[in-house]
């Protein structure tokens, strides 16, 4: 079977950057942290250890319809935003809604509507629960919202894999494309986890930086001092359609989404195969999948968490893909900035990709000051130039239960 060419042409984000998708880069760009002190009265009503997360720069409420807001989990509001931005990035595409599909996904879902409803429930007793409680805390509801406001009937499908949703979801959609299932699909991913129980939960586990007196350094990956991830939210979608489409509607297209892949582990529930096997084949399959080779690869947008663990294991992964040419090829880990937006992060992250490659810059990754002798990568600590010539970008996503998804983008 002949592949279809599957090309972005149009992008949205609500991220701790930014409330657009070219606000949140080009904050990424000037090597800014969206990462602060939570001002809420539940940090010190829990005794929270961590009380600093990457909450979104533009609150949903500042930008949505009050009936949307209070109709929509915090996590719809976010997906619902960057799809709006997205779909009309993308012109607006005026063609039938039989032939518009969303692809997209969450790690956690609706954890506010949840523990909000139990709270009720407890407090006020079953008659205060709302009705509207299990539409919005589904985890199909950000698919849902989007299929919803842009007529999309030709299919809404979500991805729960936890931290590698969003990124599967680009690979569901690029699937889905070639199958003809659409002729346009917005795909991406979204979360608002930023909420007493996860980050007690996280902290529980260790996973979590501490860093309380100075929160927008708290983020490093590859650091040597490094010791956890920074809760984020928010949302990111693209719009993805055959390049015969998009070139029939006369339409701007940023990048080719060139392959993807997916793998998974089998090996534990919330530790990274520490041989990386599972995430090198992903990688490995995603550039092969782009029809290109291991040489054709210019830059890697990893998934570098800041977790003691997770970075050096994903290192050891690049490092049986690529060799000794991975020291060549400059790596951005933006998590650093934007903090883990956990089933979002995937399709944010997609966005930096398709701009890199899109303005052949490779984002800075901040926080950088003692860098691990054990990961020796060529880190991107300030905006570069990937050169004039053909580009091709991976971005890599790994999540809790060894899930492992990788999608490469190639320059137009």
């Amino acid at each position: 079977m002949t592949l279809k060419k599957i090309v972005v042409t149009g992008i949205g984000a609500s991220s701790p950057l930014g409330g657009t998708a070219r606000d949140s880069w080009n904050a990424l760009l000037a090597g800014e942290s969206g990462v602060r002190t939570i001002e809420a009265d539940w940090v010190e009503q829990y005794e929270l250890p961590v009380t600093f997360a990457a909450q979104a720069k533009v609150a949903p409420a500042d930008v949505l319809e009050r009936v949307e807001t209070k109709r929509l989990d915090p996590s719809s509001q976010h997906a619902l935003i960057s799809a709006r931005e997205a779909w009309a990035d993308a012109g607006s595409p005026d063609i039938d809604p039989l032939r518009i599909a969303v692809d997209y996904a969450t790690g956690i879902g609706g954890i506010w509507t949840l523990v909000d409803a139990w709270e009720t429930l407890r407090e006020r007793g079953p008659r205060r629960v709302l009705p509207m409680t299990v539409p919005m805390l589904m985890p199909n509801g950000p698919a849902a919202a989007i299929s919803m406001d842009l007529s999309a009937r030709g299919g809404a499908r979500t991805v729960v894999s936890a931290c590698a949703s969003g990124t599967e979801s680009i690979t569901n959609a690029y699937d889905h494309l070639q199958a003809g299932l659409a002729d346009v699909i917005i795909a991406g991913g979204a979360e608002a986890a930023i909420h007493p129980l996860p980050i007690a939960a996280f902290a529980a586990m260790q996973a979590l930086s501490k860093r309380n007196d100075d929160p927008a350094a708290a983020s490093r990956p590859y650091d040597l001092n490094r010791d956890g991830f920074v809760l984020g939210e928010g949302a990111g979608s693209i719009v993805l359609e055959t390049e015969e489409h998009a070139l029939a509607r006369g339409a701007r297209i940023y990048a080719e989404l060139a392959g993807g892949s997916v793998t998974s582990d089998a090996y534990h529930i919330t530790a990274p195969d520490p041989d990386g096997n599972a995430a090198a084949r992903a990688m490995r399959m995603a550039v092969e999948h782009a029809g290109g080779s291991i040489e054709d690869v210019t830059h890697i947008n990893a998934h570098a968490t800041s977790t003691p663990v997770g970075d050096i294991a994903e290192y050891h992964a690049l490092l049986r893909i690529f060799g000794d040419r991975l020291h060549d090829i400059p790596v951005s880990a933006t998590k650093a900035a934007t903090g883990h937006l956990l089933g979002g992060t995937g399709a944010l992250e997609a966005i930096f990709t398709i701009l890199a490659v899109h303005e052949r810059m490779a984002p800075p990754t901040i926080n950088l000051d003692d860098q691990d002798p054990a990961i020796p990568l060529d880190v991107v600590t300030a905006p570069r130039p990937l050169g004039d010539g053909p580009q091709l970008a991976i971005s890599n996503s790994f999540g809790f239960g060894g899930h492992n998804a990788v999608v490469a983008f190639r320059s137009v």
